[in-house]
C-alpha cells in the first residue's frame, strides 16, 4: 500500500512543474509585443507625426520654384556695384583736417659755415614761396621744417625737403630755388664705385676726366644736357629732369669707364642738336 500510494504523488507534482512552465512562457510571450513594436508600427507612427503635406511648400510649388525665387529676390535689390560720386574736397577743408608735419634735413659738417652765410636766401624762398616754418638746428646740425596755416600745397613740406638737401648736397642757392618753381626736376647721385671699381690714381685720373681742365668738361655737359653737376669726391650729384639727367649721367659714366672727352662732346652735340629740333 505504501508503494502503491508514493506513484501518483509524483506524477501529480511532475504535471503541475510543467503547467507552472508553460504559465511563465506565456507571461513572456504576452508581454514581448507591447514592450518592443515591430517595423511596420514605427512606419505607420512616423506617417502619422510627419505627414508628407507638412514638407511641401504652400501653394503646391516645388523645389524649382524656390531656388528660382532665390536668384530673383537680389534683382529687386538697387544697384550698389557703381562708385559712389563724392565732391571734392576744398583747400580749407582739407588744410583743417590735416596735422601739422616735421621734417628735419640733417646737413654735412663741411656745409654748416656755408649754410649760416647763405641762411637768408635759404629760409627766404621756404617761407614766402611754400608757407613754412623754418629754423636751422645747429646743435644737431639740421634744418627743421614744419607745415603751418599759411601751407597751401600738400607736397610743399617734401619740395622744402628737397630744396635744403641739394644745397647740403653741394648746390648753389639760385639752382636749388628751381626745384620749388618747377615740378618736373629731380635729384640723381651715384658713386664712381657704382660703374667702375678704381682704385689710387685710376680713381683720381677718372675724377679728372670729368672735372676736365678747368672744369671745362663739366660745365660742356651741364650746358648740352640742361642740368647742373656736383663733383664731391668720389659722389656725383645731377639735378635736373628725368630725360636730361640720364644723358648727363650717360656722359660721366662714358668718361669713367676711359672715353675720352672728345669723342664725349662728340655725342653731346648729336644728342643736343636733337633737343632743339624736338623743341622746335
Amino acid at each position: 500500500m505504501v508503494v502503491a500510494s508514493s506513484q501518483p504523488q509524483s506524477s501529480t507534482s511532475a504535471i503541475s512543474g510543467i503547467h507552472r512552465k508553460n504559465r511563465r512562457r506565456m507571461t513572456k510571450k504576452a508581454t514581448l509585443p507591447s514592450s518592443a513594436p515591430d517595423d511596420a508600427d514605427v512606419d505607420q507612427n512616423m506617417e502619422e507625426t510627419h505627414p508628407v503635406t507638412d514638407i511641401l511648400p504652400p501653394n503646391g510649388r516645388d523645389d524649382d520654384d524656390i531656388v528660382i525665387d532665390v536668384d530673383e529676390a537680389p534683382a529687386s535689390l538697387p544697384n550698389t556695384s557703381a562708385a559712389p560720386a563724392f565732391a571734392p574736397v576744398s583747400a580749407d577743408a582739407l588744410r583743417t583736417t590735416l596735422k601739422s608735419e616735421t621734417r628735419r634735413i640733417p646737413i654735412p659738417p663741411h656745409r654748416m659755415t656755408p649754410l649760416k652765410k647763405d641762411w637768408i636766401n635759404i629760409f627766404g624762398p621756404l617761407t614766402e614761396i611754400l608757407g613754412l616754418q623754418v629754423r636751422m638746428n645747429v646743435q644737431r646740425r639740421t634744418v627743421e621744417a614744419r607745415t603751418s596755416k599759411h601751407t597751401k600745397d600738400i607736397g610743399a613740406l617734401q619740395k622744402g625737403a628737397d630744396f635744403v638737401k641739394a644745397y647740403a648736397l653741394g648746390f648753389d642757392v639760385n639752382d636749388a630755388i628751381a626745384l620749388l618753381r618747377l615740378d618736373d626736376l629731380y635729384l640723381d647721385s651715384f658713386e664712381i664705385k657704382d660703374v667702375k671699381s678704381l682704385q689710387g690714381d685710376h680713381l683720381s685720373r677718372a675724377i679728372g676726366r670729368i672735372a676736365g681742365q678747368d672744369g671745362k668738361t663739366k660745365f660742356t655737359i651741364e650746358n648740352a644736357s640742361r642740368t647742373r653737376i656736383v663733383l664731391a669726391d668720389t659722389k656725383i650729384h645731377i639735378m635736373g629732369s628725368f630725360q636730361n639727367i640720364k644723358i648727363a649721367r650717360d656722359a660721366v659714366v662714358s668718361l669713367i669707364l676711359g672715353s675720352p672727352p672728345g669723342k664725349v662732346y662728340a655725342g653731346l652735340r648729336t644728342v643736343s642738336s636733337r633737343m632743339r629740333q624736338r623743341a622746335l
